[in-house]
Parts: C-alpha cells; structure tokens; sequence
C-alpha cells in the first residue's frame, strides 16, 4: 500500500514541454481548420451569389408572363351583371370593367420600375384603352343622357365618374415630377368613379336620377362614339404611312391601345342596345346595330403573336394596324348609318 506522506514522482521532462507548449501537439489540425471554414464560406457566397443573379434574371421575364394578361372576352357581363331593376345596364357595364381591370386587376400602367408588369406594354395599352372609351361614354352620360334637357342640371355622381376617368393611368403612389409626396394612384380615382357609377345606378333604380332613353340622346351617344373612334383611325393611318415591319417600337402599343377602345364600346353598345330597345325597335335599326356590334367584335377579337407594320401591300411583312384600321372604319361607318335613321 502506498504511503499518502510520500512526495509525488515528478513527470518526464518531455511531458513538462508538451504540457507548457499545447498547439504543437495539433498544429496540422488548427491549420487545416481555419482553411476548410474559408472554402466553405467560399461555396456559400458562390452559391448564393448564383440564386441572387437567377432571381434577377428571371424576376422580369416570369414576372411578365405570369402578369401579362389581356382581357377581351366578348361575352363578359352577360350572364352575371348585376343591373338594379329599371337601371342601365351600359353604366352596370362601365362599373364592371372598372372592377374587373382596376380592383381585381392588376392594373399595370402605373407599375414603377421594380415591378415585372413596368416592362410590359401592350397590356397597359389595351387596359388604357379600355378606360379612355369608358371617359367618353360616361361624359355623354353626364352632358345627355342622364338628364332631362341641355338647359338642366347635370348629375353630380356622373360628373365626378367623368372627372376621375380622365386621371392619367400611369399615376403611381409617388410622382417625383411634381412632388415628393405622395399622390392618388390611377388605382385610387378609377375606383372611385366606379362607385360614383354604381350610386347613380342605385338611385336611378329608385327613381331618384334621370337616365333619358330619346332617339336623340342615343343618336349624339353615337355620334359622339363616331367621332372617337375617328380620332384613333386617324393613329392608325399615321403609323401605316409610316411601316416599320418587324420591328416596331409603337405600332404595338397603338394596336393594343385601339383594340381596347373598340373592346370597351363592344360591351357598352351591346347593352345600350338593350337600354335603348324599344327605339331601337321603333326605328327598326336592329339590322344595322347587329352589323355595327359584328364590325367592333371583330377589331376587339385581333390579336396577332406579334404586331407588325409592314406596308399594306407587302409580300411578306403584313400590316396588322391596317386589317385593324378597317374594322374600325367599318364600324364607324356603320355608326354614321344608324344616327342618320335616328334623324329621320
């Protein structure tokens, strides 16, 4: 048994050493260690630098595709629109294509420049479209139909819709032309006219607004439209003057902006028809109003892979914004031909 009073051996002096100079026993180790982190953190960076550069590369042309989306379904609005009893189904009309571009959206005009839809153009040209008819129409609801005489007063609903429709599509949040504080979106005014639209609608079903279905009311509605869809022929006479074949940089945003207008009157008319049937009847215009109706449909129903201004006698480059200018001129035609049995 070993006595506990006896003094401790001492350890060998290569023990001593070692245990004063510790890092000498894993040099290579504590070496390698701080060299393996450094790949390590190398990949990382590699690789999310690679994810980084993937997402902005694919942020605008996916974004775009999945954004890009032009509305012309010739039949929306006529099994699920909703008119109060003894109200206009053209401004039920108005107010549902407001909704259906503007509060479901996305409205894509005003997107700035981090968003994909800010790279598109055709679709914010047919959206502006859209809304540049609608302005039209609902001025001839303020200033004719939607009162009594020219000598009355106008409706106060229909005039702020009329207001707000003429609002700039491409306002966003902020507009550092003019100021560095924010603004009303596009988004913001439109809808409001839409709900200026409904309440007239709300209170011309309770007999509280005028809604004047005259022959001569309808006849200045459609000369009105005549007039406006002129000024857009003349656009396109314009620019075919002018082809520039496949490579275009407005003739696109020109068609699409065009097929909108002639889209948004498609709708509004097919209902006016039915706002203003019995002097559609009594006038017997349904032949030539059924003609007009085919001649829109079939401008809002162009939509070509890609647009092109070719020459209107070319070989081989065809000029989209002709074939559209003439079912535009068709219709406009055909317009001046129903006021004129409206006169008699």
């Amino acid at each position: 048994m070993a006595d506990p009073s006896a003094t401790p051996r001492r350890a060998p002096f290569w023990e001593r050493v070692r245990a004063r100079i510790p890092f000498r026993r894993s040099t290579r180790a504590a070496d390698a260690a701080p060299a393996e982190t450094g790949a390590k953190r190398g990949r990382r960076a590699r690789v999310l630098g690679l994810v980084v550069l993937a997402l902005v590369v694919l942020w605008y042309p996916v974004g775009m595709l999945l954004t890009h989306d032009i509305r012309d379904d010739l039949d929306f609005g006529t099994t699920d629109l909703v008119v109060p009893t003894n109200a206009s189904r053209a401004v039920a009309i108005s107010a549902a294509l407001i909704q259906r571009e503007v509060e479901n959206g996305p409205w894509v005009a005003n997107d700035p420049f981090f968003l994909p839809g800010a790279a598109l153009d055709n679709m914010p040209a047919f959206q502006q479209g859209i809304v540049q008819a609608l302005a039209r129409f609902t001025f001839e609801l303020t200033d004719q139909i939607g009162r009594v005489r020219g000598s009355s007063r106008t409706d106060a609903d229909l005039q702020e819709a009329a207001g707000l429709l003429q609002y700039s599509g491409t306002k966003w949040v902020f507009d550092l032309s003019t100021s560095l504080a924010p603004t009303a979106t596009s988004e913001a005014q439109y809808g409001r006219a839409r709900r200026a639209l409904l309440d007239y609608n709300q209170r011309l079903s309770q007999g509280q607004a005028v809604f004047e279905r005259r022959a001569d009311n309808l006849m200045a509605t459609l000369d009105r439209i005549a007039l406006d869809i002129g000024s857009s022929s003349a656009t396109l006479d314009q620019a075919v003057a002018n082809p520039s074949g496949w490579f275009a940089t407005r003739s696109d945003d020109i068609f699409y902006g065009v097929k909108g207008q002639m889209y948004a009157y498609y709708l509004i008319l097919r209902e006016l028809q039915k706002d203003f049937g019995n002097v559609i009847a009594e006038r017997d215009v349904q032949g030539a109003y059924t003609q007009l109706l085919e001649s829109m449909a079939h401008a809002a129903r162009l939509r070509p892979w890609v647009v092109i201004n070719g020459s209107p006698d070319g070989q081989f480059e065809p000029s989209h914004l002709a074939s559209e200018g003439f079912f535009v001129l068709r219709a406009r035609t055909q317009l001046r031909e129903i006021t004129n049995i409206l006169q008699k």
